[in-house]
């Protein structure tokens, strides 16, 4: 997939081109239109940097009437088109495509409203995660899906992906936080779902939207709630002495009803990369460490610490630090926020996966990713949302051996195959995109993928929406039968429209 320089292509070809990027820098005048060569090469690639593609034109409209324009001018012309928010989707799902638009969101950088008496923030697609937090905390309120990436991250992005991050176990991913998004469909029409009010009526096209990762619409705007922080919240550093005591030390925590902020838990690569990295005072002695952050008010805080505490002992932890104030509790965090950063310092290279399994099997996962690294012979650092099951296992190579990066990905297939073999799935955050997506039989058969896709034809049945993502192989949607189509249009008739 690398694209290090323009394709050749015929007259036709290039006259075709020049024509279409004369006519995006009609929709959008200025400078929002790239298309040399060298200037185009900053988006050839997202987070999953092993590919890379250049588009045919990258586009960085600014209102929502030059991305409806845009759509239904690629729509009318058959042109593809993929969504790209800041570009650090870690499962190639805003990868370019030689033949297709580019449509970046990064000028949609605008926080609308802040509604604290309804608990809500309306915010562009462009606003970064982190950003979000930062316009309401001077009144005590936090935006809570926290990826690692959220300084950079958009909201955008975070809705195309359905985003989650170390406070997701309690506060839930991004569908949970998104009370409304407006989108604009493929051929142009605008679109609003949901609002400030707690819920919608008629179909839940909000959830449909939630991770669909630039499949459907293209989001313009997205509403999302906000919540008052709480009173109180410490953190707890707790070492052991293996991987499957601390992972039975946290089936144990929710199984005695506890549902920590969050809980996170790292390996011995990815706690000495982060250590060496951020100085947060991890315990370098042991196998596996646990963060878990209680909050609510004092004395329930005060209650669980000392539950938490007696339930690690009992699985044999060897350390178990408290936080003694903010300041501290920040520090345990900064490690965990820092770990891919800090293991790129350890490898030239490192693969991060992404998926999901039930907690009572995370030994066991935990043990196959111990053969697995033994067979493929590359070294890998865990780091994961252990509350809720979700790895990410970062597999460690050297690009610039031959073959090391195919290997690379077969291991990190092996590591998917595995959990879906034990009852998990093959994503719980970063989505399938092109690195998933052709384990995706692994997971469903062909009846599954087909309604899968019948979905994907109600919003665009022509497939030039991100085409060549999440799916292994498009069928057309002629073949795959009507699901209540009228006129090409989608189907929901009690949707407010503009």
């Amino acid at each position: 997939m690398s694209g290090l320089t323009m394709p050749k292509a015929d007259a036709a070809t290039l006259a075709r081109r020049a024509e279409i990027v004369g006519d995006m820098r009609i929709i959008v005048p200025g400078e929002g239109v790239v298309d040399a060569v060298n200037s185009m090469r900053a988006f050839e690639s997202d987070g999953l940097t092993a590919y890379r593609q250049l588009p045919l034109v990258v586009v960085l409209p600014e209102t929502v009437q030059q991305v409806s324009r845009i759509l239904k001018y690629c729509n009318e012309r058959n042109i593809k088109v993929v969504p790209r928010g800041s570009g650090t989707s870690l499962s190639g799902g805003a990868l370019p495509l030689e033949d297709a638009v580019l449509l970046v969101m990064s000028r949609f950088n605008r926080i609308l409203d802040i509604d604290f008496a309804n608990r809500a923030a309306v915010v562009q697609p462009g606003v970064t995660n982190l950003g979000i937090t930062n316009a309401v905390e001077q009144e005590g309120f936090y935006y809570a899906p926290d990826p690692s990436s959220q300084i950079a991250c958009s909201i955008g992005g975070n809705v195309a992906e359905n985003s989650g991050g170390v406070h997701c176990l309690k506060y839930g991913l991004t569908a949970n936080n998104v009370l409304g998004i407006e989108m604009v469909l493929m051929d142009g029409e605008v679109v609003r779902l949901g609002g400030k009010h707690l819920d919608s009526e008629g179909y839940d096209l909000l959830g449909v939207m939630s991770g669909s990762e630039g499949l459907l619409g293209v989001v313009t705007e997205v509403t999302v709630r906000i919540l008052q922080k709480p009173e109180t919240a410490r953190a707890l550093l707790i070492g052991f002495p293996s991987s499957e005591e601390a992972g039975q030390c946290v089936a144990d925590i929710i199984g005695a009803g506890i549902i920590p902020g969050g809980m996170e838990m790292m390996d011995r690569p990815a706690i000495h990369a982060a250590e060496d990295f951020v100085h947060a005072g991890y315990p370098l002695d042991c196998e596996a460490l646990l963060i878990v952050e209680l909050d609510g008010c004092g004395d329930e805080v005060d209650h669980l610490i000392g539950a938490v505490e007696a339930i690690a002992l009992k699985n044999g932890s060897t350390v178990c630090r408290v936080s003694q104030s903010e300041q501290e509790r920040l520090v345990f965090w900064a490690g965990r926020k820092a770990a891919f950063p800090a293991v790129g310092r350890i490898s030239p290279d490192y693969y991060c996966m992404d998926g999901t399994i039930p907690r009572k099997e995370l030994p066991k996962v935990l043990a196959g990713m111990r053969e697995l690294s033994e067979k493929y012979g590359l070294r890998v650092a865990n780091v994961f949302h252990a509350g809720d099951g979700n790895l990410h296992p970062l597999i460690l190579y050297d690009a610039n051996v031959p073959g090391e990066l195919e290997k690379a990905e077969e291991f990190g297939s092996d590591i998917l195959r595995l959990c879906v073999k034990v009852g998990g799935v093959l994503t719980g955050e970063h989505g399938v995109g092109v690195e998933k997506r052709d384990l995706m039989p692994e997971m469903f058969n062909e009846i599954d993928l087909d309604q899968q896709m019948r979905v994907k034809c109600a919003f665009d049945p022509n497939h030039l929406l991100n085409p060549g993502k999440v799916f292994p192989q498009l069928r057309r949607c002629a073949e795959l039968g009507r699901m209540h189509i009228h006129n090409g249009k989608l189907p929901f008739p009690d949707i407010p429209r503009f």
